[in-house]
This record gives C-alpha cells, sequence and structure tokens, in this order.
C-alpha cells in the first residue's frame, strides 16, 4: 500500500483534507497518516483536534511546536521547533509521499524536510497569488514539491512560467469546496440554535488574521472593523484569527468590543462554519474563505486592508482599507439586493464542481514515484 503522510496545522487546512482522506480510507491501494501540529493542539484557539478526533480519523502524531508570544521571533523559532519534529516523524513513518497545502509556515517546513529527506512531495493549492510573507511561502513550496495540485487554470499556468516541468503540474480544482457543495453542512436552524444568533436580520461573520509584515498594528486594525461592525449593529459571529505574529493584539481587542449582538468563537468545526457560510448574508475581515469559498454560494466578502492583496478574485468581493467608514459603507452595500444579485460564481478562477478531492486521490494512488519524478529541473 502506497503511504501517504499529511499535515494539518488548523481548521482551514483541515478542511482541505478532510475529503481526501475519506477517500484514501475507501482507496484499497492507499492509507495515510495525519500530523497534526500548531492551532489544532492550542486550547486558545479553541484546540480542534478533538474534532478530529471525533470524526475517527487516523492521527499517528501530534508535534507541539508553538512558542507563547505570538511575536516575529517565536513564529520564525515555532517553525524551527517543527522542522526538528517533522524530520523525526518522517523517520518513524517512512511515508512514500508528503502532501502539504497552501502558503503556510508550517506546510513549508515540511515540504523543505521531505525534501531533503528524498520523500516525494505534494502540494495542493500550488501556484496561487494571496499577499504578504504567505504568497512567497506558497512559491517556496514550489521549489520544494514534487506534483502540484493547481485550484485552476490561473495557477497552472503561474507555476509554468515559474519554470516547473508540465507533467508535475495537475489542474484538479479546490479541495475545501467539495464538503462545502456536497451537503456536509449545518442548516441555518442548526446553527442559529448553536450559536445562538437570529435569523430574521442579516448575519455577519467575522474573521480577521493578523499580517505578519504589519505586525505590531494587528490590535489597531482590528479596532477599525470592529468600530464599522458595531456601528451596523447586526447580529455577528467573530472567529478567532490564526496563531501567526500579532494574534495577541487581535484576539484582545476582539475581547474588549464584545457586544450583545456579538458571539465570538475560539473555532468551529468544519460542518458548522460550512453552515455558517452559508447561513451568513455577509463576510468581513482578511480571510481567504471569502475569495474561495464565499464565491461558491454567492456571499458577499468585505476583504480589509493587503493579506489577499495579489489573490484572484470575483465579483462578491469589495476590497477596502483599515478604515472603519470605508468598511462600514462597504457592508452596507455589500447587503443590498442588487450586490448580491450580481454575484457570478461560474467566473470563480477556483474550479468548484464537487470532485477536485477524486482527482487528487487518483493522482496519489497513480503517480509513478521514480527518478524522474524525484529529479527537480527548471525548463527555463
Amino acid at each position: 500500500m502506497r503511504h501517504i503522510a499529511i499535515l494539518t496545522e488548523a481548521r482551514s487546512s483541515y478542511s482541505y483534507f478532510r475529503p481526501i482522506v475519506r477517500l484514501i480510507d475507501e482507496e484499497p491501494s492507499l492509507h495515510y497518516s495525519l500530523i497534526v501540529t500548531n492551532q489544532h493542539l492550542l486550547p486558545t484557539f479553541g484546540y480542534s483536534v478533538e474534532e478530529i478526533e471525533k470524526a475517527g480519523l487516523n492521527i499517528t502524531d501530534r508535534i507541539y511546536m508553538t512558542l507563547d508570544g505570538y511575536n516575529p521571533a517565536t513564529q520564525s523559532k515555532s517553525l524551527g521547533v517543527l522542522m526538528l519534529g517533522i524530520t523525526d516523524t518522517l523517520v518513524r513513518l517512512k511515508p512514500d509521499l508528503v502532501l502539504v497545502l497552501g502558503d503556510r509556515g508550517d506546510s513549508l517546513m515540511t515540504a523543505l524536510a521531505a525534501f531533503q529527506m528524498n520523500i516525494p512531495v505534494a502540494h495542493i493549492q500550488a501556484g496561487e497569488r494571496s499577499g504578504n510573507v504567505d504568497g512567497m511561502t506558497r512559491h517556496a513550496i514550489t521549489r520544494f514539491a514534487h506534483v502540484h495540485f493547481a485550484s485552476g487554470p490561473d495557477a497552472a499556468e503561474r507555476l509554468r512560467r515559474m519554470g516547473e516541468e508540465e507533467f508535475r503540474i495537475h489542474v484538479t480544482g479546490a479541495p475545501q469546496l467539495d464538503e462545502l457543495l456536497n451537503g456536509d453542512f449545518a442548516s441555518p436552524e442548526e446553527v442559529a440554535a448553536t450559536l445562538d444568533v437570529r435569523l430574521d436580520e442579516p448575519l455577519v461573520l467575522v474573521l480577521q488574521h493578523p499580517v505578519t509584515e504589519e505586525f505590531g498594528r494587528g490590535d489597531e486594525q482590528m479596532r477599525e472593523t470592529l468600530e464599522a461592525v458595531c456601528e451596523l449593529g447586526l447580529p455577528t459571529v467573530i472567529i478567532f484569527p490564526n496563531s501567526d505574529a500579532g494574534s495577541d493584539d487581535t484576539r484582545l481587542m476582539i475581547e474588549r468590543y464584545h457586544r450583545p449582538f456579538m458571539r465570538v468563537e475560539r473555532t468551529l468545526s468544519h460542518r458548522m462554519y460550512s453552515g455558517l457560510l452559508r447561513t451568513a448574508s455577509l463576510m468581513v475581515g482578511n480571510s481567504s474563505s471569502g475569495l474561495i469559498e464565499a464565491p461558491a454560494l454567492r456571499l458577499p466578502a468585505v476583504n480589509v486592508g493587503g493579506r489577499q492583496r495579489d489573490r484572484a478574485r470575483t465579483t462578491n468581493v469589495i476590497d477596502v482599507g483599515y478604515d472603519r467608514r470605508e468598511i462600514l459603507s462597504a457592508m452596507r452595500t455589500a447587503l443590498t439586493p442588487q450586490f448580491r444579485g450580481q454575484i457570478d460564481a461560474s467566473v470563480s478562477p477556483y474550479i468548484g464542481d464537487g470532485h477536485a478531492s477524486e482527482r487528487v486521490v487518483h493522482i496519489l494512488r497513480d503517480i509513478v514515484i521514480d527518478e524522474k519524478l524525484m529529479t527537480k529541473q527548471l525548463v527555463y
């Protein structure tokens, strides 16, 4: 059996991998090991490893890596701790292939370790653009990945322009959209009951992360968003940010602004988060969900700041700066029937037909691991 090692560091990456591991379970020639780290293991961020445990998935390793302080130095040191831990894990597991995701430092450390150990690396969401350090991290992973899973044609073309060989590039679509489209989500009634929110008014979802290059300004940036949300005064669900440098300031600002119409969550299960996306009338912040998942649901998104500045977007997005008046105006525009009516999901750059995970698993099963795959060459 071909052994696939998979790294997941937070709820967001788990949503990509969950349908993939389910399909691997059904494939007689494959099995997987799930390596859990970072936010999944932190009570501050909701200890989301419990959701994975309840789902009965095969967690083989828990790598504790995150140093307290949540500043640039601790973020860098945390990645160093992961590099050591993931190396020991790969020595023990001896996987045939390592599967990583996106643009996080956790994935880069894993790809680098596997590459140095002559273990082939497959990369989901390869070739996309986003913004800030994440975008650079994604393209660094590309250099250490042997197999690229692109979410759409534009991402695949970018990989070609980066000099990657054609046989390594596979246009699979976006796996995180599979369960969102295939019905594995909480109903509006369940969302309302679980989160104690009303459904007779528009519901606002806020998810805003710190930006590494703007460390020290996250609290004021979060304040501008929360001031606009307070002025709007609609039922609001706020989810804690990721664990990047500056997250302490962002979390503390959220806690200071708690209002009766706000519900604050450290994390949400994948099923509940998907249901919330389907139930909400508006998404605000700087999460990639506003640009990838939201268009598939025709959900308006107010994208705050530059964290996603280079990411492909469609007609559901309004881009604004860190200014409460600008954010409030954009929210009011996004909530109008006219704005929602013009959202065209068919022009999304992310392929979302519900079958991306199947394509990924078939490639993981069938790809030939030989000298050609393992010897990388740039074509430019």
